[in-house]
């Protein structure tokens, strides 16, 4: 009679469900009662399995039991560009709140590229995702994913309002409260840089400022608006152009953070004096406006809330997947700080 003895598992090989039911003195589908908390298992059994498994070293195969059970516990976020810390801050909300959800979170960054955006989805439908969040750059990403029957939640711009989720801010009221604040400083030559106007958030952000100067009275200058891409360098040398004229704005509503940093890039190589000879307010309250001195104004918006919303509104469309789509508005607040001021006298 032959008698097996086991010694340390190999550190090439991964502990499986079956070593964590031999160490644990148990059958392995008492271990994935256990582990999983589907079914029933005595709490000192249950105990038993999970000091064995954390012994042991051992992780779910989250593939393997997505193919089993037919429900996959990923979710994949596709963002535009993670260097901008607005959409950092957006994938760690979604991250945290997907983890108190007990899903996986797979992040993808498109860098603002249609292609990659179209790769990055692809990969998702072949690992199974439950459902995706998208900050997207066409609406062709939501319709893809929709094809394949994957819940989407379109998150701070919307493509597809009206047949798919989506999670955004007020982008309107804060440009709007954000271009009152200047006119009633006494500004009347006020500046927009803004990135584009056919997306849901320039689109909304640019009528915003419309609506401010029309309550005001105030004609609307086209040589004010400034389209300046998406850029810090692009929008530096765009206010180094304007800013350096005869007959500069007194103000500048810079529509986004990114804009928001290459202005303050060209008052700075200009010498201006913010905000006595010129003032600024941003829609993005970035970190760096609280940092410098003068402290820039800004249209806060809770984006660590934002990406956490939007799990949320993809876990609830996962659990109804025929319910009537659902937009949620977040609200924004504008924090006056140093940077802006009744325009100079003469």
């Amino acid at each position: 009679m032959t008698t097996e003895r086991r010694g340390p598992l190999s550190r090439s090989r991964r502990p499986t469900i079956k070593d964590v039911a031999e160490a644990a003195g148990v059958s392995r589908s008492t271990v994935s009662r256990a582990l999983t908390g589907r079914g029933y298992a005595a709490s000192d059994v249950r105990e038993r399995v999970l000091r064995a498994a954390a012994e042991l070293g051992y992780v779910p195969d989250v593939m393997a039991r997505t193919l089993k059970q037919q429900v996959s516990r990923s979710v994949g976020v596709l963002v535009s560009d993670l260097r901008n810390p607005f959409y950092a801050e957006l994938a760690a909300g979604a991250s945290s709140e997907a983890r108190e959800r007990g899903y996986t979170m797979v992040l993808a960054d498109t860098s603002l590229s249609a292609e990659t955006e179209s790769e990055a989805a692809e990969a998702l439908v072949a690992l199974r995702v439950a459902g995706v969040i998208v900050t997207p750059n066409s609406p062709a990403v939501s319709t893809y994913l929709g094809s394949h029957g994957i819940p989407v939640v379109e998150v701070d711009r919307q493509f597809a309002a009206g047949s798919t989720d989506g999670v955004v801010v007020g982008n309107r009221v804060g440009a709007r409260t954000a271009t009152t604040h200047l006119v009633e400083l006494g500004h009347r030559r006020i500046a927009l840089f803004i990135d584009e106007t056919d997306w849901t958030t320039g689109y909304e952000r640019y009528h915003g400022y419309l609506e401010a100067l029309g309550a005001a009275d105030i004609k609307v200058d086209p040589d004010l608006v400034v389209a300046s891409g998406w850029d810090v360098a692009d929008s530096r040398r765009r206010a180094l152009d304007m800013l350096s004229g005869p007959n500069r704005p007194t103000a500048v509503f810079a529509a986004n953070n990114v804009l928001a940093e290459g202005v303050w890039r060209a008052i700075g190589e200009l010498g201006l004096r913010p905000p006595e000879e010129i003032s600024l307010v941003a829609f993005d309250d970035a970190p760096w406006m609280s940092m410098v001195s003068p402290q820039v104004s800004a249209v806060a918006q809770d984006t660590f809330n934002l990406g956490a919303a939007a799990v949320r509104r993809l876990d609830e469309r996962i659990e109804m997947p025929d319910a009537d789509s659902v937009t949620t508005v977040l609200g924004v607040r504008l924090v006056a700080r140093e940077s802006t001021a009744p325009p100079p006298v003469g």
